[in-house]
């Protein structure tokens, strides 16, 4: 059994710190190969889950943004009209 399949995902911030320390890692130079690849494959994986992450909170935010009338309703975060 894989103990990652069961893990919650890291807090934002946990995880961007994570990704930054392999990135840190990788740049460094002195890992085997094989040790390079297993930080890169975790740092894909984590970037895919950050990613989501923001894309989550980004809709959140749309859906509370408030018109002043009181109704919900979606608009783009810079305030630009689609």
């Amino acid at each position: 059994m894989n103990p990652m399949a069961t893990q919650a995902p890291p807090s934002f911030d946990d995880g961007l710190d994570r990704l930054e320390a392999l990135v840190q890692q990788l740049e460094g130079g002195g890992l085997s190969l094989e040790d390079a690849l297993r930080r890169f494959e975790e740092g894909i994986q984590l970037s895919k889950e950050l990613q989501q992450q923001l894309a989550d909170a980004h809709r959140r935010v749309e859906v509370l943004k408030q018109s002043l009338g009181g109704e919900y309703r979606a608009e783009p975060l810079d305030g630009e009209n689609p």
